[in-house]
């Protein structure tokens, strides 16, 4: 895995929650990207928060924290 390949940290149903999550980690200086896997027919599938693989364990301790 290369120092730009960028992995799923989060993935939810909810545009909205991804945008927060983006967020909350954009304030923490961790660059991240939204991938909308949802099907816009059907409304199935995901949307998910990406970010460097350098950064993929802060952002998820970041996201836990938010969580508990």
């Amino acid at each position: 895995m290369g120092a730009n390949d960028f992995i799923k940290v989060y993935a939810t149903k909810n545009a909205f929650e991804a945008e927060l999550i983006k967020g909350l980690l954009l304030n923490n200086n961790i660059e991240a990207t939204i991938i909308n896997k949802k099907d816009s027919q059907f409304l199935f599938g995901d949307i998910e928060v990406h970010v460097a693989a350098t950064d993929a364990e802060s952002a998820k301790e970041i996201i836990a924290s938010r969580e508990e």
